[in-house]
């Protein structure tokens, strides 16, 4: 098999400027749209010290906080089966989540999406934990010919973000859910100290459905019947009419990546997947082949640059993690093969794809801009309410 052994395009460097790297972090040009002081420091950098000063508490604030929540969330869920919902996808930070709500006495309904493309570890994991905290678990299993067209049309159409079909999956579930079990709460594994820095020119809107479904209209084959969809209408009703608050509850711990890695290990027999979301054999793929090969970009340094603004590793620590390579040939070998089987794609229509120019998602169809004139509305409607009264 013919691999692809150097970046074919490289944004940083189609921008016509010279290479550059954080002196704060390893972010660097290979995100377009990065920016520097006169020391070097990078707009990313700067933006994680506001984000944690705004946003993380410190004690006692952050515990009494937490405990708030949880008194709120368990009092608004009496007489429900669950006060909340979870999504679970068998990593670190899913995980993590899963455990401190059992620890906190919730009562989450937890969410797995099955879209086809699960390790046997993630499997592994995923039943370990609702087996051993005893949790209710809603598989959403997508259908897979319908899948696997949608993620073909975001291959065909060269856009960054090909994680958008499975995350839209996740949340349109998620919102589904909500209103059908009257659950006002999800718990998420997002937060600051681990993920907070991340490109806006790597990824894209994982709820616009009017970008999803252009590109599956222009480059898709068949229609959409059991995906899960949030469209604009859809979505005024759940934001106006159902509220589902959502907490980041990570952001009121300590949170350490690795040491949160022992505890899970050891209280639920969790084994790691060696990379960040590698418990999908897809999102392995193309975070670490599709990604740098096509369109310049390495993940990692976004989620090590965010471990250094948090003092969980030294910059030295990510210029040498930054050295090894994303993949050895055999396994590439093996995950491209695999790849490209359950794609059915031959590797002449692959490699055409990858040396097809990257394209923005915003050549395609948008509702941003409706949803941001909505959230406007719901704003100004807040401000009058509070006026009246």
């Amino acid at each position: 098999m013919n691999i692809i052994k150097d970046s074919i395009y490289h944004p940083g460097l189609l921008l016509g400027r010279p290479y550059q790297m954080c002196t704060k972090t390893v972010m660097d040009t290979t995100d377009p749209n990065i920016s520097f002081d006169a020391a070097g420091v990078s707009n990313h950098y700067h933006d994680y010290q506001r984000a944690a000063q705004n946003n993380l508490l410190p004690e006692p604030q952050r515990s009494e906080k937490l405990h708030q929540l949880v008194e709120k969330i368990k009092k608004d869920g009496q007489g429900k089966k669950y006060d909340c919902l979870i999504g679970l996808s068998g990593g670190v930070d899913s995980t993590y989540v899963a455990l401190l709500v059992k620890q906190y006495g919730l009562r989450p309904l937890a969410v797995h999406l099955d879209n086809g493309w699960n390790s046997e570890l993630a499997v592994h994991n995923v039943n370990n934990i609702v087996n051993t905290l005893d949790f209710d678990l809603h598989t959403l299993v997508v259908n897979w010919e319908e899948f696997k067209d949608i993620q073909l049309a975001y291959l065909k159409a060269s856009v960054i973000d090909i994680e958008v079909v499975s995350d839209h999956a996740i949340q349109a579930t998620m919102w589904k859910l909500a209103k059908e079990r009257n659950i006002g709460y999800i718990i998420s594994g997002t937060n600051i100290v681990t993920e907070h820095i991340l490109p806006s020119s790597w990824i894209y809107s994982k709820m616009d459905y009017a970008n999803l479904r252009d590109i599956h209209q222009k480059y898709g084959s068949k229609k959409i019947k059991t995906y899960p969809t949030l469209n604009f209408k859809k979505y005024v009703y759940y934001t106006g009419f159902h509220k589902l608050v959502p907490i980041s509850i990570l952001d009121y711990v300590d949170y350490n990546k690795e040491e949160v890695k022992a505890t899970i290990t050891k209280e639920l027999n969790w084994r790691d997947y060696g990379g960040k979301h590698h418990e999908s054999v897809f999102t392995k793929f193309y975070q670490a082949f599709i990604l740098p090969q096509k369109f310049g970009v390495d993940k990692r340094k976004a989620h090590l640059s965010t471990l250094i603004c948090s003092g969980q590793i030294t910059r030295e620590d990510a210029l040498k993690e930054l050295q090894t390579p994303l993949y050895n040939d055999n396994e590439l070998a093996d995950d491209m093969q695999y790849v490209l089987k359950k794609f059915r794609l031959s590797e002449a229509e692959f490699d055409s794809i990858m040396r097809t120019p990257p394209r923005p998602h915003q050549s395609f169809k948008s509702d941003r801009d409706l949803k941001a004139n909505y959230m406007k509305l719901l704003k100004k409607t807040e401000r009058l309410r509070r006026i009246i009264r």
